[in-house]
């Protein structure tokens, strides 16, 4: 494993002013653990959109095009890692894809970080139209792929039965696989916990390739503790240090995933402990209070005190 700071990541994500999400949740997280980020901002807006008002720019296809132009004439387009999350128009994914498919040539050993962010809870809060691109372009680029439930079903066709069957979910996951991705992590899904309804359970699923040339597969799940509070920016983050940890981290799995939902866990904990202090008993906290902590979490990022024990299936 390379240091990460001989490690450099693009991150083509949105841009918040004030706030976290998107690049501005993955970008301190990766510099923090040593690696290098470049970053495209599809959008630059004052704040995220869960505020009553918020305004800004959004980056075109054309756009983006011009600034990874830029890169290549200088000859510094090579990188180890792609990380993209949210986007909503179809031209910038496929100028997005493009540019992927020529890192991957310049570098066959890059690795495409996808979160194939669609909706959640049965609703699509991108345009339809997304779909086709993401299951036939986007995922077959992507080396690691972080949908949740409803992402993964829309990607694969298949629902997950969560009640009775919970092997759906794995069947999923293979279907994924054999899409493109090696490595895929469920990031929530409504299957039950043992522990009960106080938790979500994630899934992940790594294939290695043996020095013999043989194939073994890791599945791991986890249960995550329900906070009840909406955040926004916790998938980038999640996204994020998952890259991280899985460098850290390449033939474990079950490792990567502890250390990525213990930051997580850590970063919220500390955000709805201050959100909740500045807002006062009984009073819901505003989407400016709910922004997460992250430079305060700064030395659990570095160094995550395992909280979350991943269960290998």
């Amino acid at each position: 494993v390379g240091h990460p700071g001989t490690c450099r990541v693009l991150s083509i994500q949105s841009h918040v002013v004030r706030g976290y999400v998107g690049n501005k949740s993955a970008l301190f997280p990766l510099q923090v653990l040593g690696f290098e980020v470049d970053s495209i901002n599809s959008v630059q807006f004052s704040n995220h959109t869960g505020y009553a008002h918020w305004k800004g720019q959004v980056l075109t296809a054309e756009e983006l095009n011009v600034l990874y132009e830029g890169i290549k004439l200088n000859k510094v387009n090579h990188y180890d890692y792609i990380l993209t999350g949210y986007s909503r128009d179809t031209s910038f994914l496929e100028m997005v894809v493009d540019i992927i498919q020529e890192l991957k040539k310049a570098n066959p050993s890059l690795v495409y970080v996808c979160d194939p962010v669609m909706g959640d809870h049965g609703a699509m809060y991108v345009p339809e139209i997304l779909l086709p691109v993401y299951r036939d372009k986007v995922v077959p680029l992507a080396d690691i792929l972080t949908p949740n439930q409803f992402e993964a079903e829309l990607l694969t066709g298949r629902k997950i039965n969560t009640q009775e069957d919970p092997l759906s979910a794995l069947q999923v996951m293979d279907l994924l696989h054999k899409m493109g991705p090696e490595t895929v992590v469920l990031t929530s899904t409504d299957l039950l916990s043992k522990h009960g309804d106080k938790f979500l359970v994630a899934l992940g699923s790594q294939k290695l390739t043996k020095p013999d040339g043989t194939n073994s597969n890791q599945k791991i799940c986890m249960d995550i503790p329900k906070v009840d509070a909406v955040f926004v920016g916790t998938g980038d983050l999640f996204a994020a240090m998952l890259l991280a940890w899985t460098h850290l981290h390449p033939k474990d799995l079950k490792t990567a995933c502890e250390k990525t939902v213990s930051v997580m866990h850590h970063v919220i904990h500390r955000t709805i402990t201050y959100a909740n202090d500045v807002a006062g008993p009984g009073k819901r906290p505003s989407p400016a209070q709910l922004e997460l902590r992250m430079v305060q979490s700064k030395a659990d990022i570095e160094n995550p005190s395992v909280v979350v024990e991943a269960k290998v299936l």
